[in-house]
């Protein structure tokens, strides 16, 4: 299973923000090249990357840094997510060197764009779903909508999406340990990868996501625990790599 560090960009800073709340941020360096280098150091195979400001916005707002920490990297595969709405986007991304395109607020609003997408850059286009007690919310989580999870996950199966990134808001930033269940739930009700996210916060979050990555999970974001320390991102993989080792990306 791969751990993924999470870089989340407001106004060119890298921050971690508690259950979605702009208004709730935590600063951790206003260098978003340098932190991207720090997890590469410690062994990051992908990087997770989140335009917060571009999920409100609605386009990209945090796109010169996300440009170059790609331009660092090039060999390393990035996934961003956060105001993709327009296949211009996901366009200018690829050619920037990102690897996967996450589309969130879009793909809830106007699904049949995520099959476009999918069609005109097959490999390259995930959907991000978060979710509050199973239902879905857009609009960097400002919304709950009355979709279920699983409900939407299986209509983007049949478009072909190359994984689902699935966020518990209610778990996210709160350093209360990931919803285990939920994600396992999910990951057994479909046939694409299952990227979790969200309240992985110590090596057991790590354990207890890698004992049923069998059902389809094949990947865990983390962001706040690496930040302050609670992960130790390097032994976390390692665990991982042990307990269950990464497939095929996605």
């Amino acid at each position: 299973m791969l751990l993924i560090p999470a870089i989340d960009l407001k106004d060119g800073r890298c921050v971690r923000l508690r259950q979605g709340r702009m208004d709730d941020e935590t600063i951790f360096s206003d260098q978003p090249v340098e932190m991207a280098g720090r997890w590469v150091s410690e062994g990051a195979r992908r990087l997770h990357l989140v335009d917060l400001n571009g999920a409100f916005a609605g386009e990209p707002m945090n796109g010169a840094a996300i440009n170059a920490i790609a331009l660092a990297y090039p060999h390393l595969p990035i996934q961003v997510g956060g105001g993709i709405r327009y296949e211009k986007t996901i366009e200018a991304y690829l050619k920037a060197g990102v690897r996967y395109c996450i589309i969130g607020t879009q793909a809830v609003k106007e699904p049949e764009f995520v099959a476009r997408a999918c069609r005109s850059f097959p490999g390259h286009v995930m959907v991000g779903l978060d979710a509050k007690e199973g239902q879905v919310a857009i609009k960097g989580w400002a919304e709950i909508t009355p979709y279920h999870v699983i409900e939407l996950a299986k209509r983007f199966e049949d478009d072909g999406v190359t994984a689902i990134v699935y966020t518990d808001i209610g778990r996210d930033g709160m350093m209360n340990g990931p919803n285990v269940e939920a994600t396992r739930a999910l990951a057994a009700a479909v046939n694409v990868p299952i990227i979790a996210s969200g309240g992985i916060t110590t090596l057991d979050d790590v354990r207890a996501l890698a004992e049923v990555a069998d059902s389809g999970i094949t990947a865990a974001i983390t962001g706040r625990a690496i930040y302050e320390g609670t992960l130790d991102f390097a032994e976390g993989q390692r665990l991982a790599d042990q307990l269950h080792p990464p497939q095929v990306a996605p």
